[in-house]
């Protein structure tokens, strides 16, 4: 029995036990302990009553010892053991008191020693190894000492009664010691589930943490290529309509449909992006005519080479982003170019789009990664996490050339 009850200790601290029903094995299992103890305290009992010698006076002032075991056990034993840990010097008081109505009766009669079965585990179970060995030894030998020496048996009893004394220390060492390692590697044990409990709950956290990083700089994207580059054009719009409206009323008037046709096309990408779906541009369209609406706006001119096929949604969203960027980079930075163009290419593998213009050019490698370079920034993140690459050729002077390559299924044979 008592090699069975240390190993259920629980991994984590309860202060209570009984407060939680059926919350841990070893609040669940210390009922059989208790049921054990019992046993064992009954059973003395009526071994030291019941054998016929010494007299009746004797017997009876064994068994008196032995009565005060269980409210000590109850009141003070109890609640020592189910401590986690239990607490070492109370249990010591606790053991010493009850060796100090064991021994007595033990000695007077010797088969209140089947005790011993009771007050070993305990031992175990409350004190470090030393401190348990040596209690284990009092408890196996001082009986059978003091009781030869009270009764001075034949040879042949101290003979068997010491060999089973022997006998049961070192079984009790060796079970006890036994015992004590499991428990030992059950606490460690218990200590790595935490701490690799404590790292899952930091690693989902994390985790999360790095999903709405990710999500926010997804968002930041999809904000600067729809609505942002949307705002920018109407505000170019709307100075160009005020330089124009005294001199040049039908040239106001077309870039005010412009602009009416650039708000509708914005309040689109902002539904589009609250509830998840595509572009605007995409919705219901092929990529060349998305890219052709783009084109018109932005004064540009639109070549497709290669056969057209349809293709999955995310290689078109992606040129399509790229080229909004890459235009609404050309309007701002590129001065005043007399030649805006944008070439689709199909290929087997391959989805190519390109944006060129004349305008004032930049040198790449002074664009950083703030409010200016953001743009450019997000467009190779956007790229490269669809497995394809962006190249940037540009000069001051010498205009500019946004290339983004993007790998795409290959066509499907026909049968």
């Amino acid at each position: 029995m008592s090699a069975d009850l240390p190993v259920e200790e629980p991994a984590r601290r309860v202060t209570d036990p009984d407060d939680v029903v059926g919350a841990y094995t070893w609040a669940r299992s210390f009922r059989i302990w208790d049921t054990y103890f019992a046993l064992i305290w009954l059973a003395t009992l009526v071994f030291v009553l019941g054998t016929a010698n010494p007299g009746w006076p004797v017997r009876l002032a064994a068994a008196a010892l032995l009565v005060p075991l269980i409210p000590l056990f109850v009141w003070v034993g109890r609640p020592i053991l189910r401590g986690d840990p239990p607490e070492e010097r109370q249990a010591l008081g606790y053991l010493v008191a009850a060796m100090a109505l064991f021994l007595p009766s033990a000695i007077l009669v010797g088969e209140t020693r089947l005790m011993t079965f009771a007050l070993v585990p305990q031992c175990f179970m409350s004190l470090r190894i030393r401190r348990a060995l040596t209690a284990v030894a009092v408890i196996n030998l001082a009986p059978v000492a003091g009781w030869a020496l009270l009764w001075w048996p034949s040879d042949q009893d101290v003979f068997f009664n010491g060999l089973f004394a022997v006998v049961t220390l070192v079984f009790s060492v060796a079970l006890g010691t036994w015992v004590i390692r499991i428990i030992e590697q059950s606490q460690e044990r218990a200590e790595l589930i935490a701490e690799l409990d404590a790292s899952r709950h930091e690693v989902s956290r994390l985790s999360a943490a790095h999903g709405a990083l990710a999500e926010r700089e997804r968002m930041a994207r999809e904000i600067h290529d729809t609505l942002a580059q949307g705002f920018t054009s109407l505000l170019m719009l709307v100075q160009a309509v005020e330089a124009e409206l005294d001199h040049d009323v039908s040239q106001a008037r077309r870039h005010l449909a412009l602009m009416d046709e650039t708000a509708r096309l914005n309040l689109a990408e902002a539904r589009a992006l609250v509830a998840g779906g595509g572009p605007a541009d995409l919705a219901g369209a092929s990529l060349p005519d998305a890219l052709r609406r783009l084109a018109a706006r932005h004064e540009a001119t639109l070549e497709v080479t290669g056969p057209l096929r349809p293709l999955p949604a995310g290689p078109e969203v992606v040129a399509l982003r790229a080229c909004q960027e890459a235009l609404a980079n050309t309007r701002k930075h590129a001065g005043s170019p007399t030649s805006v163009g944008i070439t689709l290419g199909y290929t087997d593998d391959t989805l190519t789009v390109s944006v060129r213009d004349d305008g004032c050019g930049f040198d790449p490698s002074a664009v950083g990664t703030g409010a200016d370079g953001y743009g450019l920034a997000g467009l190779r993140a956007r790229v490269v996490e669809a497995g394809g690459t962006a190249q940037v050729r540009s000069a001051p002077g010498a205009g500019t050339t946004v290339t983004v390559r993007l790998p795409v299924p290959p066509p499907r044979s026909s049968p």
